[in-house]
């Protein structure tokens, strides 16, 4: 049945977007109408306090709640998707880590199979490999790394039957410009990342058609003021730059530079593991052993951070807590992950978007999540 919200305080993805009281009407799991200040009397309206916004996009995201995406296992991938739609997530893409091509194509048929029945926030898959830098693999099986490999890649967007929404490359490993060539022409987004390559090397790449940073800082060669590296050519290039906002990855102060110097393309994400949700303890990653102590997930052989336990509402209220304004963290939430890998009708609350909803408590300690498909709550 057709009904309206009424928020005390609406956001609706947009970075200045005003924080002020406004009304969305949703009819047949659409926004058809929305407006600012209170709406007229009427029997169907529901009003919210804090603020009102559009569900968080995970772009990043490995498992959680004790479910993992690497899996293979359709169940697991549901729990994982169910325990961050509880903190907000209304979109999602299950990232998978480097293995063997067998392998990749195996867990990508089983996303593809969850996309397919479309009652889950699973929106898609992104594979974090294996096409990436050993010098810089961080968490990634250094065994199963190799150079771009096109009928490797083509396999694998068969299997993912059109659910491949992006891929991270090394641009310094032979063969990178090709591949950005052949994932463009797959309508697959293209992220720099876990590489060592110089500033001109990743230059390159976004020239040629890559788009997104992964985990800015992490799992690349760092800034200097010679050899920018890929932190440099990201930030030059107006590449979209995800932040892994959890307090271990970034200091607040990188965060705030970062969005002080490009607010129009900062992506938060959560780059969660199993972990995230449930007890410390011993984990997996892509088959490397991972323990999990203070919610800091590291490589238990090397120490290497491997992913984290973040969910999204924890981003943004971090973001906030940092200094950013609330407008600017639940765009980078929102609207821009989902342009930045093609999710549209995603990430804003403008007319004909789905209708997913967060509601975020004053203290942005507390979300519950709407759509189509029912309501989670955190």
């Amino acid at each position: 049945m057709p009904h309206l919200i009424h928020a005390r305080r609406l956001l609706t993805g947009s970075a200045d977007s005003p924080t002020r009281e406004g009304w969305v009407r949703i009819d047949d799991g659409r926004v058809v109408e929305l407006g600012e200040g209170a709406p007229a009397a009427r029997a169907d309206v529901t009003l919210t306090d804090g603020w009102l916004a559009p569900a968080y996009v995970d772009i990043h995201c490995h498992g959680g709640g004790g479910g993992d995406f690497t899996s293979a296992d359709a169940e697991s991938v549901r729990a994982a998707a169910t325990f961050h739609e509880r903190h907000g997530t209304g979109s999602l893409l299950a990232s998978l880590v480097t293995a063997p091509v067998d392998a990749l194509c195996e867990q990508l048929a089983v996303v593809a199979d969850v996309v397919e029945t479309g009652d889950t926030i699973i929106r898609g898959s992104h594979l974090e490999g294996p096409f990436l830098s050993a010098a810089r693999c961080g968490a990634q099986n250094p065994a199963y790394l190799t150079d771009p490999d096109l009928d490797g890649f083509a396999r694998m967007v068969e299997a993912a039957r059109g659910t491949l929404r992006m891929i991270t490359v090394a641009p310094e490993r032979p063969g990178s410009g090709e591949l950005i060539d052949a994932a463009r022409a797959a309508g697959v987004a293209v992220a720099v990342g876990h590489t060592d390559g110089t500033y001109d090397a990743c230059t390159a790449a976004f020239a040629r058609g890559a788009t997104v940073a992964t985990h800015l800082f992490n799992g690349m060669r760092p800034l200097h003021h010679r050899e920018p590296g890929p932190i440099g050519a990201s930030l030059d290039a107006r590449a979209w730059v995800e932040l892994i906002n959890d307090g271990i990855h970034l200091h607040p102060a990188t965060l705030r530079t970062v969005l002080a110097a490009r607010p129009d393309r900062a992506v938060l994400i959560t780059d969660a593991i199993a972990a995230s949700g449930v007890p410390d303890g011993q984990y997996e990653l892509g088959g490397l052993a991972a323990t999990v102590a203070d919610g800091a997930a590291r490589l238990t052989d090397g120490g290497s951070l491997a992913g984290s336990t973040l969910t999204m509402d924890e981003a943004v209220r971090r973001a906030v807590e940092a200094g950013v304004d609330v407008s600017l963290a639940v765009a980078a939430a929102t609207s821009h992950p989902a342009t930045a890998v093609g999710l549209t009708g995603r990430g804003r609350i403008e007319v004909g978007a789905a209708a997913n909803l967060v509601h975020i408590a004053d203290d942005l300690t507390k979300t519950a999540f709407s759509s189509p498909h029912g309501h989670a709550e955190a």
